[in-house]
């Protein structure tokens, strides 16, 4: 059990285990277990994984991969993360879990899938379900209510599946023990960080250049190019080719009547005097004595907005506690109780959140109306030309994809229809041309066309598009006079860190041979620092985030005061020297014991639930089509 809290303390995959399994099978959805469409590319016991789940699920898991990298989501990222393999283990598992269901005889019930969708806070307006918001969400996400409420089905069964198999996994006192003396021991260090640019004037010769860029030649390579022409639908072309007419506004506005109420709103601003959640009682009725003195002040005529500059402890201090105008569901329930409750220049009693004491000042009240139709009218009118004029952009880049099927390349479409085809210079799938709204997606659409192939339809945006490769220009090698001063900034910086691995190497064993740090520091010319006591998984005092150099301190001991080797860090290669440890005193136990229980409970489960995936998986017949993830 200790390996398996060690193994995973502090780490990402804690923190997200709890809602591992809706996310992948809700939020990104895997396709249906119930699809089976034509194109297989693998089968799990006679049940068929079909090319399209495959690619929708790949496609998910590369947005998913951008969304949290980011412009460093590169081409040699995601081919480190092996996302193709990724993506078919995780509908081989679907099926596997699936089946296991069944045999299980584990069903979801509609009530079930009912109340689930209606618990789902992003689907709530003040703490209700409302249709139109669960529409709107699913819209903005590309889903039809079939289709999510199919992939909730599912990841409500695999809930359901995982509490089955889970059931019996326990945590013991004596195990979260364990769990919170060896999470909160904390060391003190001596250390040297020896960083390359201490080391000046570094010099290198034509032949090193060369020898170096002979071992290094794949680092100086370009990136593949594309050259592409394609053709943009601009909706915003097509609203001049839109007339709305007033029966059709008038039936928009019937058949959307969530959309034309205004809920109440308050205007409002807040003193808060901040408390702890965990604050004694005598810290809680201290505050609120502050703030009742503060109160005084308000009701006796003083300006609210001047003492919440002066006294307030909140992030509207600045702003002389102005809130602006809110809804009931923005704010926390005591705090919106109340305000709510108010009259325009009504200032409150003391009122108690999670966040501290507050007193409030009502400036007005909004009360709940319906915007009327003539109100509404420019309002729909806009949006129904732009929704139009959306339909019209496709229907024209349908027409053009049609008669792609007919042999025609955009060139000759363009002419005949006078289009404006754009034929941008040649770009990377990192760098792709300007003028395009979503320029990740038309990289990633682009690099995956062969040459002379025409694209589907794309929405990048900001309209569609119709593609065609007219070139690719694979990854190069360039002659080494051209990537010469490249090559020489490189060889230069290695020759840097072997300098100050070398000399951190023979501090280390200067160390290990008696000299004191005091010594070695001058010597070297160094000053040796001491970290403070730090935890396993905190930031390290003068040094910052190192994870290995924290484990590499918590195996040293007054037996063991020196590491086996130096330690390459982000600033440099470390030497560090064991001062002291301490173990947690227990009478901190007590408070965490319950957070810390669950926590390994989770843990647990998910190791569970691993294993026990991996068993049916092993005896389960798994047949991938030949060559497919190494086509």
């Amino acid at each position: 059990m200790l390996s398996l809290m060690r193994k995973h303390a502090g780490s990402w995959l804690i923190k997200v285990i709890l809602g591992a399994i809706v996310v992948v099978f809700v939020l990104w959805g895997v396709g249906s277990w119930t699809s089976q469409r034509s194109g297989r590319v693998a089968s799990v016991n006679g049940d068929t994984i079909t090319i399209e789940e495959y690619r929708i699920t790949y496609k998910r898991l590369i947005d998913q991969v951008r969304q949290s990298f980011g412009n460093n989501a590169n081409e040699e990222l995601i081919k480190s993360l092996q996302l193709e393999q990724k993506a078919l283990d995780q509908l081989v598992d679907n099926i596997l879990m699936r089946q296991e269901a069944s045999e299980l005889d584990i069903q979801v019930s509609d009530e079930d899938l009912s109340r689930s969708i209606r618990s789902i806070n992003a689907f709530q307006v003040a703490g209700v379900f409302d249709p139109r918001r669960y529409q709107v969400i699913l819209n903005n996400n590309n889903l039809t209510p079939e289709s999510f409420e199919t992939s909730q089905r599912d990841a409500l069964l695999v809930q359901k599946l995982n509490t089955f198999i889970t059931a019996s996994v326990k945590v013991s006192d004596q195990e979260a023990v364990e769990w919170f003396k060896w999470n909160n021991a904390t060391v003190n260090l001596d250390f040297f960080l020896l960083e390359a640019d201490r080391y000046k004037d570094v010099a290198v010769t034509a032949e090193e250049i060369e020898q170096y860029f002979e071992i290094h030649k794949d680092n100086y390579k370009t990136d593949p190019a594309l050259k592409v022409r394609y053709l943009k639908f601009d909706p915003k072309l097509f609203v001049s080719q839109v007339d709305i007419s007033a029966d059709e506004i008038g039936e928009y506005y019937d058949e959307h009547p969530a959309e034309f109420q205004n809920p109440k709103t308050v205007e409002a601003r807040h003193i808060l005097i901040k408390v702890d959640p965990q604050a004694n009682p005598e810290d809680v009725a201290k505050a609120k004595e502050r703030l009742e003195s503060i109160l005084q002040k308000a009701k006796g005529g003083q300006d609210f907005s001047e003492l919440a500059q002066q006294f307030s402890e909140g992030p509207s201090k600045d702003k002389g506690g102005y809130l602006g105008t809110f809804r009931r569901e923005a704010m926390v329930k005591p705090f919106s109780d109340k305000a709510f409750s108010m009259l325009a220049g009504d200032i409150s009693d003391p009122v108690k959140t999670q966040f501290g004491w507050h007193i409030i000042k009502v400036e007005k009240v909004n009360d709940a109306s319906t915007t009327s139709l003539s109100d509404a009218t420019d309002d729909i009118r806009q949006k129904l030309a732009a929704e139009y004029s959306k339909n019209l952009a496709y229907d024209a880049a349908e027409s053009v994809f049609d008669a792609t099927f007919e042999g025609d390349q955009l060139e000759s479409i363009a002419a005949e229809q006078k289009l404006a085809l754009v034929s941008p210079d040649f770009f990377t799938r990192q760098n792709p041309p300007k003028g395009v709204q979503k320029k990740a997606e038309f990289g990633e659409a682009a690099f995956n066309l062969i040459e002379g192939e025409v694209s589907d339809i794309q929405d990048f945006g900001d309209g569609y598009y119709i593609m065609e490769i007219v070139e690719k220009r694979p990854s190069q090698l360039p002659e080494l006079s051209v990537a010469e001063q490249k090559v020489k900034v490189d060889l230069i910086r290695d020759k840097k860190d072997e300098k100050a691995k070398a000399d951190a190497e023979a501090v280390l064993a200067a160390l290990k041979d008696g000299v004191p740090p005091q010594e070695v520091g001058q010597e070297f010319d160094l000053k040796p620092s001491v970290t403070g006591f730090f935890k396993r998984n905190d930031a390290i005092p003068n040094i910052g985030y190192e994870r290995d150099l924290a484990s590499m301190a918590f195996e040293l001991s007054d037996q063991n005061k020196l590491p086996r080797e130096v330690i390459k860090g982000r600033k440099g290669y470390y030497v560090i020297q064991f001062i002291q440890k301490k173990t947690p005193a227990m009478d901190e136990f007590d408070k965490e014991k319950a957070g810390i229980k669950e926590q390994l409970l989770q843990q647990k489960r998910f190791k569970t639930f691993e294993a026990w995936l991996e068993q049916i998986k092993n005896r389960s017949e798994i047949v991938v089509e030949n060559g497919f993830l190494n086509s």
